[in-house]
C-alpha cells in the first residue's frame, strides 16, 4: 500500500510537519536507489514539497534518474546537519518514485522551483515515513507510519 505526502499528511500532520521541517532545514539531502545489479547508490538530492506531494527532481539522464526509471524503490533521508544536534531527530521516508511527464504538471512545478531544462521529476508514493529522536536525554524513541496504520512508537533506554 502506498500514499502520497498529502494522505500522510492527513494521517499524521504532527509527523508530516516535523519531517517537512527537518527536510526543510538544509537544502541536500540523500537519497538512495537501486543500481542494475541491485546494489544500492546513494546520491545527493534536493526534495520539494508542494501542492500535497513530494517531488525529486533531478538532471536529465542522471544516474539516480536512471536508476528509478528502471526499479521505483527509494529511501531518502533528510541531512542529519552539523555536530551532534539534529533538530527534529532524523526523519527518512521509503516508498516508490512515479515519473511525471505531463508537460503543464512540469511546468506548474517549474514556476514554483525553476530547475534547469531539461529535467526528470518524479513523484512520491510513499511506503514509510520514519523519525528517531532522542527523548529527555535517555530514550531512543523511534516512530514508523505506514500507508493505512497509525503512527508505531518505539521507545530504548
Amino acid at each position: 500500500m502506498t500514499a502520497n505526502w498529502s494522505t500522510f499528511t492527513t494521517a499524521e500532520p504532527g509527523l508530516a510537519k516535523v519531517a517537512e521541517e527537518r527536510f526543510g532545514a538544509f537544502t541536500h539531502h540523500t537519497l538512495a536507489t537501486l543500481r542494475k545489479d541491485g546494489s544500492p547508490r546513494t546520491s545527493g538530492l534536493e526534495v520539494r514539497f508542494l501542492n500535497g506531494e513530494l517531488w525529486l527532481g533531478m538532471m536529465p539522464d542522471s544516474l539516480k534518474a536512471l536508476d528509478l526509471l528502471r526499479d521505483p524503490r527509494f529511501a531518502l533521508q533528510a541531512n542529519p546537519g552539523e555536530g551532534q544536534s539534529m533538530g527534529g531527530g532524523d526523519v527518512r521516508v521509503s516508498g516508490r518514485a512515479v515519473e511525471v511527464t505531463d508537460p503543464v504538471i512540469k511546468a506548474a512545478y517549474g514556476e514554483e522551483v525553476e530547475p534547469p531544462e531539461p529535467f526528470h521529476l518524479f513523484r512520491t508514493e510513499l511506503t514509510e515515513v520514519v523519525r528517531t529522536y532522542v527523548e529527555d536525554e535517555k530514550y531512543l524513541v523511534v516512530q514508523v507510519w505506514k500507508p493505512g496504520e497509525p503512527v508505531r512508537t518505539l521507545k530504548r533506554t
